[in-house]
This record gives C-alpha cells, sequence and structure tokens, in this order.
C-alpha cells in the first residue's frame, strides 16, 4: 500500500523554487509513496474563538493532515523565519491541542533559497514550532541553497546531482516513517 503524504509549500507564489522542489518530489517518488501538495494560501487565520464552529478549510486541511502517513515541508525563508501562511497552517493543525492533527505523524523539513545558506533560519524556525506539536520530525536538516543554479536549461527539472540527493531523502523519510508504522 502506497504511503500517502501531504506536501506543505511555504511560498504561496505559483513559481517558486519551493513549489518547483516540491513537484519534483512528487516526480521523483519511488511507486511506494503518494506525494499530494495540500494547499495552505486559503487557510482563514488561526482565531480560537472560531473553533467552536471552525471555517470549511481548516476542517479540511485537519483532515488532509490526519489522512496522511507523513508530513514534507518545503519552504523559503522569510526575515530568518518561516513564512507567515506556513506558520498559520502548523497552528491551525495543532489546534485545539486535543485534536492535534500533527501528533505523532514523521514529518521531514526541507528549505530552500537562493542565497548559499538554504534558509537556515526558516528550517529552524518551523522545525520549533513543529517539535511543540509532537511530531516525529526526520532527524535530518535539509538546506537546499543556490537555487538558480540547481534547475537544468528548462527552468523546471532539476540537475542530476540534486535529484539524486532528493531520492536519497524520499528514500530515507519512507524508512523514518515505516519505523512508526
Amino acid at each position: 500500500m502506497k504511503k500517502k503524504i501531504a506536501v506543505l509549500v511555504g511560498s504561496l507564489r505559483k513559481e517558486s523554487y519551493n513549489r518547483r522542489i516540491a513537484n519534483e518530489l512528487i516526480r521523483l517518488a519511488p511507486e511506494t509513496m503518494e506525494l499530494e501538495i495540500v494547499e495552505i494560501g486559503n487557510l482563514p487565520h488561526y482565531n480560537e474563538d472560531l473553533e467552536e464552529n471552525p471555517p470549511k478549510e481548516w476542517t479540511d486541511f485537519r483532515e488532509k493532515i490526519q489522512g496522511a502517513d507523513g508530513i514534507f515541508i518545503v519552504s523559503p525563508e522569510y526575515n530568518r523565519s518561516m513564512p507567515g501562511a506556513l506558520k498559520n497552517a502548523i497552528d491551525i493543525g495543532s489546534r485545539p491541542p486535543k485534536e492535534n492533527a500533527w501528533i505523532k505523524k514523521p514529518v521531514a523539513v526541507a528549505t530552500a533559497s537562493g542565497s548559499g545558506i538554504g534558509g537556515f533560519g526558516a528550517n529552524h524556525a518551523i522545525r520549533q514550532s513543529l517539535v511543540f506539536s509532537q511530531i516525529r520530525l526526520l532527524p535530518v536538516e535539509l538546506y537546499i541553497g543556490n537555487m538558480k543554479e540547481l534547475f537544468k536549461e528548462d527552468g523546471k527539472t532539476l540537475v542530476d546531482d540534486t535529484q539524486d540527493f532528493l531520492k536519497s531523502v524520499l528514500s530515507r523519510f519512507e524508512d523514518w516513517i515505516e519505523t512508526f508504522s
């Protein structure tokens, strides 16, 4: 049976490096994994006052997270932290605490940027928020820097070395998920 992986993309831009990475992860995934991007840009801001009658977007998002065997987050860095839309999605999934959709989910975090440090600050901010949510964080820090140099001439396909790297990450993540099955 295929492992269902929810992919969250921190950038809302259609052609962002991070969405391109997410699409490459989907393309490179082994036959044993089914990756799907779960959109976060349509989620209303988290407000505890709405919990009695949560917006449909929240309940749909929570159900997708709960139904996934694992979560793969790909994000840029904004001001040494994660994008607000991603933080909002993390908050929505973790609330209310007794219904935390993230709990015990295997999660991988990759950050990508045009700079050489590959979103170091965002990676740590994401990890810090998720650990509080009691997830099972893949113990590998994934930074993908110098993004302009990692795509072939078509602008969409990653160079072979980066494809091989992502395949190895997917394999390791699949093993990580199996650890908790």
